[in-house]
């Protein structure tokens, strides 16, 4: 593949010109831009729950203490994600991916420091108390979060939304399928990174991949295809005496997005997505114990419902190009009610099939919804900042899942009414969104 020196203004520091790539330069960005998903892994749940044990043990930290931590940063985080939106539209996703790279890769380098920043500051403070470290870790949770979990990942997926339009179905499957078995097996590759060198050095390779990668934003991401005479698709460039000439979709800003029905319907059930799966992996063992189970049941169900989403996924993704999203809404809530069903009735013949099949339909509808219905819906112009606000219900979701999951079993003694509390939201969702059309 031969390129060529970019003029573009906008793209300093660059030295290919997607203009002269002899296929279209959306493929490179959906290469590209998967790679950089998968790089949040240090700043997501799966990639920072393998760390839990070493480092809470060598801070001195109780479970509940480093969880509360991890929760405190991760709601801080899903309050301000949304200005990371509008840098997005105001800067491009190139800017904003390489910034948000660094400063992942400096929190891992503190991080990989805690045990020593945390003993400085005890000196420092005079004090020998539990908070000091609770504090740096909550600290160093919200960089993790805002910048992995929450920056580089909403860069990374709608540059790569905005690179196509007919197809953009097609390459979110590819796309999602290949971070599905690429999350999957993140935990694996970590720890064994851990046992054979330390957690310490763990997180300072991570941050040193990180920085690489940084390098490679900067010289393969590119923001718009327009900024470089291409249209999405790689489509052939129209006149406006063209009689083949579309004209442009409506562009809505976040705020008109929001006085959508649809906006709130697809960001809720996204959000519903968010909270029961994290809240059920989170305590799956305790869930699974409290219906008589064993710990091994509890983490059968994970490789199934996997299977199950990485299939809907595939499958409602390619149809995307040609089927109306709101069916798809209405799937992915009866995955929800499915999930909720199995829970309420974990004990019963059907209770287990359920809520893999609801958890996998749920997963599986989620990696699609979210990607492509905000381009489809609003346009691209202001993406980044009505994604941005989407981002902040699901990490604030997904951050508060586990203190209500925990909150439940320690009033109720069971995790039942969380089902019982599904169904009425899934419920409500499903009547409300009988009007949540696309407003193109």
């Amino acid at each position: 593949m031969r390129f060529f020196v970019s003029p573009m203004p906008k793209n300093y520091f660059s030295f290919i010109d997607p203009a002269k790539s002899p296929i279209f330069y959306g493929y490179v960005i959906l290469v590209i831009g998967t790679i950089g998903i998968y790089f949040s892994i240090p700043g997501q749940t799966i990639g920072v729950s393998v760390f839990t044990d070493p480092v809470k043990d060598a801070l001195g930290l109780s479970r509940n203490q480093f969880s509360n931590a991890y929760m405190i940063g991760t709601i801080c985080s899903s309050l301000v994600i949304g200005r990371a939106g509008v840098w997005f539209d105001r800067y491009g996703a190139r800017y904003v991916a390489f910034f948000a790279a660094l400063t992942l890769s400096g929190a891992l380098m503190l991080c990989s420091w805690s045990v020593q920043m945390s003993e400085f500051m005890k000196h420092l403070l005079k004090l020998d108390t539990w908070l000091v470290p609770f504090v740096l870790m909550a600290l160093l949770f919200f960089v993790l979060r805002f910048s992995g979990q929450g920056v580089l990942t909403m860069a990374s997926r709608n540059l790569i939304m905005i690179w196509f339009d007919k197809n953009r179905g097609k390459v979110n499957a590819i796309s999602s399928v290949a971070i599905s078995f690429g999350f999957s097996s993140s935990p694996l590759w970590v720890n064994a990174l851990i046992e054979g060198y330390s957690w310490q050095i763990t997180w300072q390779i991570l941050a040193a991949a990180l920085l690489i990668f940084g390098i490679l934003i900067l010289i393969f991401y590119k923001n718009r295809p327009e900024e470089h005479g291409l249209l999405p698709d790689g489509e052939p460039k129209k006149t406006e005496s063209d009689p083949g000439h579309v004209p442009l979709a409506k562009q809505y800003t976040a705020k008109e997005a929001q006085r959508t029905r649809a906006f709130w319907m697809y960001a809720l059930i996204l959000a519903f997505n968010s909270f029961f799966i994290t809240g059920l992996t989170f305590h799956v063992v305790s869930v699974f114990a409290s219906e008589g189970f064993p710990k091994d049941d509890a983490i059968s169900i994970f490789l199934p419902a996997s299977v199950v989403a990485v299939t809907v996924s595939l499958i409602f993704n390619f149809l995307s190009d040609y089927l109306h999203l709101k069916l798809y809404l209405y799937l992915m809530i009866l995955g929800g009610i499915m999930a909720s069903v199995g829970f309420l009735f974990l004990s019963s013949a059907v209770g287990i099939p359920l809520l893999i099949g609801g958890f996998g339909i749920l997963g599986g509808f989620f990696a699609v919804l979210n990607a492509i219905v905000w381009p489809r819906f609003y346009g691209r112009t202001h993406l980044g900042a009505i994604t941005g606000k989407v981002m902040s219900f699901l990490i604030l979701a997904s951050a508060l899942a586990p203190s209500i999951f925990s909150l439940c079993f320690s009033t109720f003694d069971t995790y039942r009414p969380l089902g019982y509390l599904g169904l009425a939201f899934l419920l409500f969702l499903a009547l409300a969104s009988v009007k949540a059309n696309n407003p193109q």
